[in-house]
């Protein structure tokens, strides 16, 4: 079994903060005080054809967590827990729409009107030919309603310069589990803890991978080198995930990249070599060095090196302002956050995170392993 000293380990949980690409906001308002506040609608690429083994459905979830949700389905249709999908996580104290798909074959007509689960209300359900997967959609609208806001004016000029130019694309805050949680967990994993659940271990792993990208970011903006291209870059097409290394810079790459045709991207660490050159791999790789731990244990889960863009573009906007309560609505691609879109805007109060760290504060399995962390 490996072993990480404590000093390392410590170092790996308290990664610094993320640098503000447009400085923190000076906007105060609570986020979440109810259930209704955080609405995210699920978009498909495709709709159910109305054949096939898999019957989806659309639910409509309030207080309810997706994992739940498919276990309650997987009960109600007699299946395994493997045989209910879905297309992602969407947060449990929100209001959210989305697709679960259950693998029944046959021909069998369903009538759903007793499918009971606390928070759930069925939308509409019909069979397909294919399995949902993980993944399988275009991306999310959100409709955000924060409350007791100061500074609203500062908070829709803000607003109009994110909508305008986008923000860092960090991966959210829940990405990481209370307390960085699921940093721990990998930790543990790369000492030789083992995980027999994979959709945990692939939590922990994703969580490890997502630090090292943030901070990378993170450096990026705190040397200036958000909007500016470096020799050996990773570039990536705009609506694609085409890469290509740009080796030398020159007027048109800058102009493009202004333009929105070209994306910087940083990597998603793995196994092998980084697509980068030059300066840029320099760079990322001086940053990555902080975290040996966290590279080193990816590369033996077999994780290859991957990239993602650096900036996350935000459509279909709109803001509603009445008098300290705004409505803010947006449409973000596959695998964006909202929060990483809305700390740009306003310093919130995440009313159900206090909730979530006090109850985690007072478990004795969290003490028990705050205790023993030295021990890992």
């Amino acid at each position: 079994m490996t072993e990480i000293s404590a000093e390392s380990y410590n170092k790996q949980l308290t990664a610094p903060a993320q640098a503000f690409l447009y400085g923190q906001p000076q906007a105060t308002g609570l986020l979440r005080l109810q259930p209704s506040d955080f609405k995210v609608f699920e978009r498909l690429p495709f709709q159910p054809c109305g054949e096939g083994e898999h019957l989806f459905i659309h639910i409509r979830k309030t207080g309810a967590n997706t994992g739940f949700v498919a276990k309650q389905l997987a009960q109600y249709f007699a299946v395994k827990e493997s045989q209910v999908s879905y297309a992602g996580l969407k947060d449990r104290f929100a209001v959210t729409e989305q697709w679960f798909g259950v693998h029944v074959p046959g021909k069998q007509n369903y009538d759903l009107s007793d499918l009971n689960i606390e928070g759930v209300e069925v939308l509409n359900y019909q069979r397909h030919n294919k399995k949902l997967r993980i993944g399988s959609l275009v991306g999310n609208r959100f409709e955000i309603t924060l409350r007791d806001v100061s500074h609203i004016d500062e908070l829709v000029r803000r607003w109009h310069v994110v909508t305008n130019f986008g923000v860092p694309n960090y991966f959210g805050e829940q990405r990481f589990g209370i307390n960085n949680g699921n940093i721990e967990n990998a930790l543990r994993l790369f000492v030789g803890r083992k995980v027999k659940d994979k959709k945990k271990r692939g939590m922990f792993l994703s969580a490890a991978r997502s630090l090292i990208f943030n901070q990378i970011i993170s450096a990026r903006i705190e040397q200036n080198k958000f909007d500016s291209l470096m020799a050996g870059d990773v570039l990536m097409l705009a609506g694609t995930q085409s890469v290509f290394v740009a080796n030398t810079i020159d007027d048109s790459l800058s102009t493009r990249l202004a333009q929105r045709d070209l994306d910087i991207t940083a990597p998603m660490w793995g196994a092998g070599e980084l697509m980068s050159s030059d300066n840029a791999r320099n760079f990322e790789q001086s940053i990555a060095e902080q975290y040996q731990e966290l590279c080193q244990g990816l590369a033996r889960f077999d994780l290859k090196q991957e990239r993602r863009r650096i900036r996350l573009t935000v459509t279909e906007t709109d803001i509603e302002v009445n008098n300290d309560v705004v409505t803010l609505s947006f449409f973000l691609p596959a695998g964006a956050y909202a929060t990483t879109v809305m700390r740009e805007l306003i310093n919130y109060q995440d009313m159900t995170v206090r909730v979530q760290e006090n109850s985690a504060a007072s478990s004795p399995v969290v003490q028990s392993a705050k205790n023993n962390q030295s021990e890992s």
